[in-house]
């Protein structure tokens, strides 16, 4: 007899705190290619019915979708799956870069709140019974785990991002390019990112190869408040992030040039987004995640 072993919850899961999004379903605005049955359009026309796999019945699904050839033999509910209905299969790509790091210092980085943010998608995602995959994003394609719906596999995508580490340098560009290469079903990519990278262009040119392939792909940029503006003082010392040096400066003397340079930074990522057929929508950390995720939920719903 198979033994099932408890994993942990995730400390970025709050599930009192998420029963609140309990009525709301994240909805493609796209037709989109799936693997199992789900809510959502599907691109494929005609065409028999072909198996494709089980999944654990939900309460309150039609009975006439159980096997109860399965039922008898196992004593557990499972429906059938067909690979002419389709679900959503998004993969949350994280930029896991050293300057998402910014703002640990009040223990709330970039990094942290797109840790809970995935998170709480993750779990949307999954318990309306569609799919989820994860890909961490440095120097690099870091990690990937293709998209899925077994608890299983959901619990080790939540600890993946529980366990994040960043690396100091950013190729954004060249991760984006091998996950395209390693996805092979059209879904939803998820890409949260503060887009701070020396050349936005090669970035979007990889984002540009999921649109030509007809995803669906989501830029949140993630901004840090104090990002937005220089500190108060006489003087201060600035570190980079990804071994960017240091430099010594009064923040009075740089203070308009840099929230120019920031405000034109987001500008520009917001419109390479657009014209690369992305949504995109600004992540403030300042504001709480479940406002972000709630707000983005009901934005798609229309």
């Amino acid at each position: 007899m198979s033994q099932t072993l408890s994993t942990p919850r995730s400390p970025f899961l709050d599930l009192k705190a998420l029963s609140a999004l309990a009525h709301m379903r994240f909805v493609t605005r796209h037709q989109i290619d799936g693997a199992y049955s789900g809510r959502h359009r599907s691109r494929q026309q005609g065409g028999a019915a072909e198996f494709a796999d089980y999944r654990e019945y939900v309460e309150g699904e039609d009975l006439r979708r159980l096997d109860w050839k399965v039922l008898a033999r196992t004593g557990r509910a499972y429906v059938r799956l067909f690979q002419d209905e389709t679900n959503l299969l998004c993969t949350l790509a994280i930029d896991a870069s050293g300057s998402m790091l910014f703002g640990g210092h009040a223990n709330y980085s970039k990094l942290r709140h797109v840790q809970w943010l995935a998170t709480a998608f993750s779990h949307v995602i999954s318990r309306q019974q569609d799919q989820v995959g994860l890909a961490v994003l440095s120097d690099g394609l870091a990690d990937l785990r293709p998209p899925g719906s077994r608890s299983a596999h959901v619990q080790g995508i939540q600890q993946a991002i529980e366990t994040l580490e960043t690396k100091p340098a950013t190729d954004l560009a060249t991760g984006l390019r091998d996950l395209f290469g390693r996805l092979s079903r059209r879904g939803v990519l998820v890409l949260m990112s503060d887009f701070l990278v020396e050349d936005l262009e090669p970035v979007f040119n990889s984002l540009r190869l999921f649109r030509h392939r007809h995803w669906e792909v989501v830029c949140l940029h993630i901004i840090h408040p104090e990002e937005e503006r220089l500190p108060e003082g006489l003087a201060y010392r600035f570190e980079g992030l990804e071994n960017d040096g240091r430099i010594d400066a009064s923040p009075g003397e740089v203070r308009k040039l840099y929230e120019d340079r920031f405000a034109a930074h987001c500008a520009t990522v917001r419109e390479m987004s657009l014209a690369a057929g992305c949504d995109y929508r600004r992540v403030s950390t300042a504001t709480p995640y479940l406002e972000t995720l709630g707000g983005f939920l009901v934005e798609r719903a229309g």
